[in-house]
């Protein structure tokens, strides 16, 4: 199978991940052809880390006929704008997380997509890790019964101690805990239990300005705007008759991760949505989970699939395979749009103080195949 050309637009701190796997762990299907930033210099940096053959402009990356992927790795506020752009050249797009800030945006990526028979991937792509695929198939094989509740922790440390270099953007919609994080969390309930129906929610800014309290901090002692909630609590109703809640907030110090599936047969602790592996488990039934897939031996709560390390871009790759294959791809654009569409929601629900019913329609992505070999994912 011919390898699939990827140009990379955004040379960020998230490139480095991103361009390590591209060129190391999916590079059978993967082949990346340039690398563009507004900042040249961050483009030739990465170009020459990665051994990537070009560090150009955004208008000749996009100009290149070779090129058939574009990944979006650009700040939130662009990432609508820079995938029109990729599907006006006639290049299919995957754009890191948030899809859009609105819905009008999204939309329109979406129908240009489809006018154009071009395909849109979306981050976050942990829930194609073996985490979130073994939690999907223990759910699936009934280990919990039927799922009717789930509960979802995002408390990260605060936005404003200054050690990210971008850090005003977490003050913004987009990078929001909502916005930035919810997404990790949201996919993956998707994926699990299904679409969602309704949302009711409250969110709030708890200061209208911080100060970096980082003395390393090239910013220590500055004062900066606060624009988006920090804080949100929600409820979720699914369409398959399950409700969860959501707590999501970037006024702590630490990182304090939970997500739990709760069923009538048993509870299921998962794994942290930001990453693709780590611990779950079926208190009181661990010992005796007996699932059958090729070549390994069980005997305990098990990571039924593979990538579980960082695999980040493996939507990508899956993306990569779908383009040659013909089939749809798991981190796809509709499905981006409807967690899109419930954040928003989410929002709308606080200010308007009722329920909000989520218009969007997408199907739960289909899981990997058991079995599936490391560095692979033509199935």
């Amino acid at each position: 199978m011919n390898r699939v050309k990827v140009g990379v637009i955004g040379c960020g701190m998230i490139s480095g991940i991103y361009l390590k796997n591209c060129t190391q762990v999916f590079n059978h299907i993967l082949e990346v052809a340039a690398v563009a930033d507004l900042v040249p210099e961050l483009a030739s940096k990465r170009a020459e880390e990665f051994n990537i053959p070009a560090a150009c402009t955004v208008e000749e990356l996009l100009a290149n006929p070779e090129i058939e992927i574009v990944l979006n790795l650009t700040a939130p506020i662009a990432h609508a704008p820079i995938n029109l752009k990729a599907l006006q050249a006639g290049k299919h797009v995957y754009t890191e997380k948030p899809f859009a800030l609105n819905r009008n945006d999204a939309e329109e990526v979406l129908a240009l997509a489809e006018s154009k028979g071009l395909l849109v991937g979306c981050a976050p792509d942990t829930f194609l890790g073996a985490g979130l695929q073994t939690c999907i198939k223990l759910i699936k094989d009934g280990w919990i019964g039927t799922p009717y509740a789930a509960n979802a922790v995002i408390m990260m440390g605060n936005a404003w101690s200054g050690t990210h270099p971008n850090f005003q953007n977490f003050l913004k919609l987009g990078g929001d805990p909502l916005m930035d994080m919810g997404p990790y969390y949201l996919t993956a309930l998707v994926a699990m239990l299904g679409p969602v129906r309704r949302v009711t929610g409250s969110a709030q800014r708890l200061q209208e300005k911080v100060t970096v309290q980082n003395p390393r901090s090239p910013r220590f002692g500055d004062t900066v705007q606060v624009e988006a909630p920090t804080n949100v609590s929600a409820t979720l109703d699914f369409h398959s008759g399950a409700i969860a809640s959501l707590q999501a907030g970037k006024e702590s110090f630490g990182y304090k991760p939970r997500l739990e599936i709760y069923g009538t047969e048993g509870n299921l602790s998962v794994p942290d949505p930001n990453f693709f592996g780590g611990p779950l488990s079926i208190p009181g039934v661990e010992g005796e989970i007996k699932i059958q897939f090729p070549n390994m031996e069980i005997k305990s709560v098990p990571l039924t699939h593979g990538y579980w390390e960082d695999s980040r871009g493996i939507g990508l790759a899956d993306m990569a395979y779908a383009i040659r294959s013909g089939r749809k791809n798991r981190a796809s654009g509709r499905l981006a749009s409807h967690v899109l569409d419930i954040s928003l929601g989410i929002f709308e629900s606080s200010d308007s103080d009722r329920h909000v019913y989520i218009q969007s329609k997408v199907e739960r992505p289909a899981p990997l195949p058991l079995g599936l070999k490391y560095n692979t994912l033509d199935l």
